[in-house]
């Protein structure tokens, strides 16, 4: 094979276009629509021919263009204004700057396996990558100190077409990194900046890409360099790609390669953020580097690290999440247990729910959420979901306390909103609401715009999608070789008045792309009603090794063609952002229909909401927080269904009830002027409730407020004084859990004032609403301080089984040492306020006022019998 020696040709601007370069560069221009027109003001057949890639377009326009351009005083002009636009927002002051001024500023590292910004970086597959890149854009907008960390694929996500049959295939396409808005990283001698990761009898190394999103810095690793063998070069190769142990593979980099690339950039994060636990290595490396820079043990080092580690898990089921073999994490990690001071057992213990289970796998999400003290789900249902699923790390814990949280996810508004509906925001809410995103006050103003006006704005969007959706039809039939003569029909399907109600997302069963189609029938007549007619756009992938998700895509092509149908649905190929972008601004209706409560939590309905779409969502995910009854449908109540099939039978059904009851009748309900305002009413409704609630401005500053900035102050806490608090909170948690099996609750009083009782025949006594019990409590602590635990009275009604419902605590006070050696006294009150049958138990924990939460430590301990402090409340 020949040496082949490499060069890389960049664009000979000319002096007054030198600009160009530094916007290009700048992915800002991925969330400022003036900045694109810009690019394709220079040649727009080519913008999209370079798939709307600035740097591509400037290396590809002709010489002369450019020549032409420099000469050209209304683009130079604009040229000036946007690059001071540029300059302005990154030199601007910040909401952090401004909420967050008196505090020092944390250093965030955000860790993903993908970030989805834009078409033109293809390191994206689904939601999870479209929330980080929302989430950096945010980040960047609102000023928060974040540098984002994951890994630069040689091939994005599989691109999709369809065969003749509807049976969807794939090719991938190789990414061309110096034709994108990238950079790579390079040492003072202008060799790339690299950094190195031991493997299984090796060690590989990875180059550091940078992409500049706004105020925020990217960083990417890649292996495909010359320095590594053929097969350590194809760790980078693809996303999602490959066995469970290319996957290792790509977590070991990402993890452990991505905070070393941090320290070889010379960033020391004090905050890391782990999105979705494929990440969760680098809790490893963060430990092993401290123990090596501070001489500290491994329990020292978990101290300290775990508090400036946050976790965000999106999978609401186990089989969705990453776990390897003991074999598989033997071989990659037999290396690091010496480097992490413990043995292979604890090591293990790390990624399982159960200690004692030698053939357990190492799971990821187990290892994030066991090194972080701040963990969180994406929607409210999401957190319940997560505190069942993952309950068992905290053996003897209530589910409602298991320390996850949740943070609702959001979306970026000004990336996802339309032209036509930012210019009407603009018009009425002034030039800068889009900095007052989450302000609700902006938000109630929307009823001031003329439903004239927004139905023209949303109409213009819904004529771009169909004009869009038509030439996508069309480039899928000639690559097809379809007929010149069969192609005019592609002219002709979907209409601009009709009813448009789009399904995009990720084709996997649990989401039931196919709900629409179980009653054909129903479906076909509410289709071509005359009058009212209902046409529906779908798109979306299924992964490349799921066959039910690939055959539900075939089922609605041949659906459509059997039915005579194929002008009333479309299926467009190949779906990513910048089809996304068209469907959520232009349909009337975002339908969505997983299996309650598989859907994490979702956001494509709130990029189609913005855009004044009404959503028909199942229960599930964010539509639990966003469903109002004035602003939207909701299929079934949230029902639980053993049997899918027959859960499919009654939702589709629901589903055709409220389109041919609910949606159709209102959407074709028009005034003397042809305009529907009584859906523009409910879209109105719609955007004033979910617009301030659901986007990332939101979300990043609940991120900020509620994990970073308590984290930095811990983890800045903690580690001041060569780490002095953190190893003083190691050796007090080891003396915990050393004493913790001599702990009991030897003996528990209750004081009850006869004017408080009303004597019954029952074995329990009855208090009066109003009344309190007191209770002491004799608690056995061997040789730890009394002020080292938390003594409480837990209480709340009982079920039928005499088990306490969504109980609260209530914190017991010291009264005094017993006679006996290690032995105190607590005493407490529960206020009876309600009535009904009652409980109470007695439990200890842990305190130190260092810990994230009090169950840091997985202990808790009950009184053993509790039917003496069963109690019955009553009225007078």
């Amino acid at each position: 094979m020949p040496k082949v020696r490499s060069f890389t040709v960049l664009p000979a601007l000319p002096d007054p276009l030198k600009a160009l370069e530094i916007i290009a560069k700048n992915m800002f221009w991925s969330w400022n629509p003036e900045f694109e027109d810009l690019f394709k003001r220079i040649d727009s057949d080519l913008w999209a021919a370079c798939g709307h890639n600035p740097v591509k377009l400037l290396g590809t326009v002709s010489q002369q263009c450019l020549e032409d351009l420099a000469e050209n005083q209304g683009f130079l002009s604009e040229l000036q204004r946007i690059n001071e636009k540029l300059k302005s927002y990154l030199d601007g002051t910040t909401w952090f700057e401004q909420v967050c001024s008196k505090q020092e500023k944390p250093v965030i590292a955000y860790f993903s396996a993908e970030f989805g910004i834009h078409e033109s970086l293809s390191i994206y597959a689904g939601g999870l990558g479209i929330l980080a890149g929302d989430h950096l854009k945010s980040a960047s907008d609102l000023g928060v100190p974040l540098v984002g960390v994951g890994l630069l694929y040689q091939r994005g996500y599989s691109r999709q077409y369809l065969n003749i049959d509807g049976w969807q295939q794939e090719l991938s396409v190789e990414n061309d990194f110096y034709n994108m808005p990238i950079e790579l990283l390079r040492n003072q001698n202008d060799t790339p900046l690299t950094v190195t990761v031991q493997y299984p009898e090796r060690n590989i190394q990875a180059q550091i890409w940078c992409v500049s999103v706004g105020r925020v810095k990217l960083y990417l690793l890649d292996t495909n360099i010359e320095a590594n063998s053929s097969a350590d070069r194809l760790i980078t190769a693809g996303l999602y790609s490959g066995d469970s142990e290319m996957r290792i593979r790509q977590e070991v980099l990402l993890g452990i390669g991505g905070y070393k690339a941090l320290q070889t950039i010379g960033i020391a994060p004090t905050v890391c953020h782990m999105n979705e636990g494929h990440s969760a290595f680098m809790a490893l490396e963060r430990i092993r580097h401290l123990r090596s820079s501070m001489n500290m043990t491994f329990d020292e080092a978990v101290a300290a690290t775990k508090a400036g580690n946050v976790f965000t898990m999106h999978t609401p089921v186990k089989a969705g999440l990453d776990e390897f073999t003991p074999e598989l994490m033997d071989r990659y990690f037999g290396h690091y247990f010496p480097d992490l001071g413990i043995n292979r057992k604890r090591f293990l213990e790390l990624g399982r729910i159960f200690s004692d289970d030698d053939n357990e796998s190492f799971k990821m999400p187990i290892l994030a959420i066991k090194l972080s003290g701040y963990r969180n789900g994406v929607s409210k249902l999401h957190g319940q979901v997560s505190r069942a699923m993952w309950s068992a790390l905290w053996p003897g814990l209530p589910v409602d306390e298991v320390p996850i949280i949740s943070v609702t996810n959001g979306i970026h508004a000004k990336t996802w909103l339309s032209p036509e509906m930012t210019d009407l925001y603009e018009r009425y809410f002034g030039p800068d609401w889009i900095k007052k995103t989450a302000n609700k006050t902006v938000w109630g103003e929307i009823a001031q715009i003329p439903d004239e006006e927004f139905w023209r704005a949303h109409q213009r969007s819904k004529e771009r999608l169909i004009i869009y959706a038509r030439n996508r039809l069309k480039t899928q039939m000639q690559r097809r070789g379809t007929y010149h003569t069969e192609l005019n029909w592609a002219e002709e399907v979907l209409d601009p008045e009709a009813l448009t109600i789009g399904f995009a997302r990720r084709f996997a069963s649990y989401k039931r792309g196919n709900l629409l189609l179980k009653d054909p029938h129903r479906l076909v007549k509410i289709l071509n009603d005359s009058k009212r007619p209902v046409q529906l756009i779908f798109a979306g992938k299924a992964h490349p090794r799921d066959t039910e998700g690939k055959e539900i895509i075939r089922k609605i092509i041949h659906f459509a063609a059997e039915h005579d149908v194929r002008r009333r649905i479309v299926f467009l190929e190949d779906y990513d952002i910048n089809m996304a972008r068209f469907l959520v601004r232009g349909v009337d209706v975002w339908l969505n229909t997983p299996r309650r409560p598989m859907e994490a939590s979702g956001t494509s309905g709130m990029k189609a909401a913005v855009n004044g779409a009404l959503n028909l969502s199942t229960f599930d995910g964010w539509w639990c927080e966003g469903y109002r009854q004035d602003g939207g449908w909701v299929i079934g109540s949230g029902e639980s269904y053993k049997d899918t099939d027959y859960q499919d039978l009654v939702e589709s059904q629901a589903l055709y009830n409220i389109l041919e009851n609910e949606v159709v009748p209102l959407f074709y309900s028009r005034s003397a002027d042809n305009v529907p305002r009584a859906w523009i009413k409910g879209v109105k409704k719609s955007i004033e409730w979910i617009t301030p609630q659901f986007n990332t401005h939101r979300m990043v500053s609940d991120y900020t407020r509620r994990f970073y900035n308590p984290s930095m102050a811990r983890w800045n806490y903690l580690a001041a004084e060569d780490m002095t608090k953190a190893k003083e909170l190691s050796i007090w948690e080891d003396n915990i859990r050393a004493a913790w099996p001599e702990f009991a609750v030897k003996d528990v009083k209750i004081e009850l004032g006869k004017a408080q009782v009303r004597q019954t025949n029952l074995k329990q006594p009855c208090l009066k609403v109003g009344s309190q019990l007191n209770v002491k409590a004799l608690v056995k602590l061997a040789h730890i301080s009394p002020d080292d635990v938390s003594v409480q009275l837990y209480h709340g009604s009982v079920d039928t089984w005499g088990n306490i419902k969504k109980g609260s605590a209530i914190k017991m006070d010291y009264k005094e040492s017993s006679d006996q050696q290690g032995e105190h006294w607590f005493v407490g009150s529960v206020p009876c306020t309600q009535t009904g049958r009652h409980g109470m138990a007695v439990r200890i924990l842990p305190f130190n006022p260092d810990l994230v939460n009090p169950y840091e430590l997985g202990l808790v301990l009950w009184e053993t019998t509790v039917d003496r402090a069963s109690l019955v409340a009553a009225n007078n």
